[in-house]
């Protein structure tokens, strides 16, 4: 309906350039279509008069009787009105209304989905941590925000790839392999000769026995045994990798995330990616030669100062690979890049895009896209909790889910807006209260499943088509506030898959399920009059698919019983 409604408000526009009521040459605004604060006004509304008044050179209101005038009929619009200053405020059709309960609960799955992407490629890449230890609480929100935004570009109809990026080379790598050898060796990490950057966490010492037993670890593709030999290095590098490879897999398979791409940064270099990605750049001229090292002149792209390449080492520094793993996303067609970090990598950024938009090979500007999260503080009993024996120094994503599940830790950790602080409450996450979001929308899924089973328990039925066929009544306010809630969500998918957003899918999970409960506490459902009872029942089982698919979205459950 929204839509609907941008749509004759924009013939109106033409109408009146046409007419010479508006400048022949005006560009369009960009107005609104929303809800008025009180539904009694209408159930959409605009502000296109008053954007249209100083380029028409005349006053809203006047802007906004011509624009009524030239809107197109449309049955599913039952009155037009102007208020206040010159909004312009539209009341939707009882048929129009009906009709759209109707798409609900014939669409089903479908209903919110659209095509707008069919036909193009995206790849997003998330978590992408070192296979140096257990995932943290802050790798898992960087999963559920990646694996969410896969979730509502498919929803658009995207093509989309799931990638995750190893580092599994340079130092962290070595330090990895180091404290693992230290352990097979029989040192402990108060002990002297300890590595000074070596790995603390109980898990070390899992690894190193694991490959003192010659355990085969099996990951992806591949498969790893351990030589038992602790002055190997090199082997127990290769062991140590797979091991918490396979561990960090096995995190994210519990917490629903899955890949289907796996990219290995030592891949770049043992395919000449990296040299490959340095003479390119040399050729197009961007790069010079300064004490001894290979510099990118990354300030003619917009970063504040040129940027070392090449090390007088002849080592390159960490953003040089990143420009050739990102090239490899451009050559392989990704029309949108995504890539989702902490906010601890934004200083690299500029450099990254820099050297793409330096490769001159049609890279547009702002390609790949990036969305960063800010840290996650977890708290219990109004206390922070930080510390994992397993992990020495954080607590572990497999921490939080084996302790307030899976559900509600990807609800928390998706709920808000990436760039913002989080708090994840452990004792709110745990609680069965209606103070807990993701149990206040399961209990409002589960409820209306209730309301099926005690149907047939009374040996009542529901007719859909006659449900859909009774006038509704608007005039109930809790009625329609349910109505025009539902009809939102179409908008808020495709908004959260342009603005690359999953969080606004949550909000309006939660508006729609507070919305219902003030219906549900109204009325009575399994009433002897039939056609009320099938009116009702349409309503309530519409909201209950539009819940299912909302956190079908967010991967989350949408429990029958709670």
């Amino acid at each position: 309906m929204k839509s609907t409604v941008r749509a004759l408000v924009a013939q109106a526009i033409d109408s009146l350039r046409a007419a010479g009521t508006l400048p022949a040459d005006l560009v369009a605004p960009d107005f609104v279509i929303e809800r008025p604060k009180n539904l009694a006004q209408g159930d959409f509304s605009t502000n296109a008069a008053m954007l249209l008044a100083k380029p028409a050179k005349s006053n809203p209101r006047a802007i906004a009787q011509a624009l009524v005038d030239a809107l197109p009929a449309n049955d599913e619009i039952a009155r037009v009105e102007i208020a206040g200053p010159g909004f312009i405020n539209f009341h939707v059709a009882e048929g129009a209304w009906r009709r759209q309960l109707g798409e609900v609960l014939s669409q089903g799955e479908r209903y919110g989905r659209n095509a707008s992407g069919e036909g193009h490629r995206a790849g997003v890449e998330y978590v992408s941590a070192n296979p140096t230890g257990p995932l943290h609480v802050g790798h898992g929100r960087a999963a559920v925000i990646g694996d969410c935004i896969v979730r509502v570009l498919e929803a658009n109809g995207w093509e989309v790839a799931r990638e995750y990026y190893y580092n599994d080379a340079g130092a962290q790598i070595n330090n990895l392999a180091i404290s693992v050898q230290a352990r097979a060796q029989g040192r402990g990490p108060d002990d002297a000769g300890w590595p000074e950057d070596g790995y603390r966490g109980d898990y070390i010492k899992d690894v190193a026995e694991a490959y003192l037993r010659g355990d085969t670890v099996e990951f992806e593709d591949h498969a790893v045994t351990g030589a038992k030999d602790p002055d190997d290095l090199d082997a127990i590098r290769r062991f140590a990798v797979a091991y918490l490879r396979r561990e960090q897999n096995s995190d994210l398979a519990a917490y629903g995330v899955s890949f289907d791409v796996y990219f290995l940064e030592s891949s770049l270099y043992a395919d000449d990616k990296v040299e490959e990605t340095v003479r390119r750049l040399t050729e197009c001229g961007h790069t010079y030669e300064d004490g001894g090292a290979l510099w990118l002149r990354t300030t003619d792209f917009g970063d504040d100062k040129d940027r070392v390449m090449r090390k007088s080492d002849g080592s390159y520094t960490y953003f040089v690979p990143d420009v050739a793993y990102h090239l490899s996303k451009w050559q392989r067609g990704y029309e949108r890049a995504i890539t989702e970090l902490g906010a601890d990598h934004h200083g690299s950024l500029a450099r990254v895009l820099a050297g793409l938009q330096a490769l001159d090979v049609g890279i547009p500007k702002g390609w790949p896209e990036y969305v960063l999260h800010q840290m996650v503080t977890v708290m219990r009993g109004g206390e922070e909790v930080k510390l994992s024996k397993r992990a020495g120094s954080y607590l572990t994503l497999r921490d939080l889910v084996d302790e307030v599940g899976r559900d509600a830790v990807r609800w928390f950790l998706i709920a808000r807006k990436p760039d913002s602080q989080l708090t994840f409450d452990i004792d709110l996450a745990r609680s069965q209260s209606m103070d807990n979001p993701v149990y206040y929308v399961q209990v409002s899924h589960a409820r209306m499943h209730g309301l099926e089973r005690q149907l047939r328990e009374r040996g009542l039925a529901f007719d859909r088509d006659a449900g859909l066929s009774q006038a509704l009544d608007l005039d109930d306010v809790a009625a329609r506030e349910l109505i025009v809630t539902l009809m939102r969500y179409p908008d808020v998918v495709e908004a959260a898959g342009r603005d690359l957003e999953p969080h606004q899918i949550a909000a309006y999970l939660l508006e729609l399920a507070q919305t219902f409960q003030t219906y549900y506490n109204e009325h009575q459902f399994l009433v002897d009059d039939a056609d009320v009872r099938n009116a009702r029942l349409a309503l309530a089982f519409a909201t209950r698919q539009v819940l299912a698919n909302g956190l079908g979205l967010l991967g989350v459950h949408a429990p029958e019983v709670m």
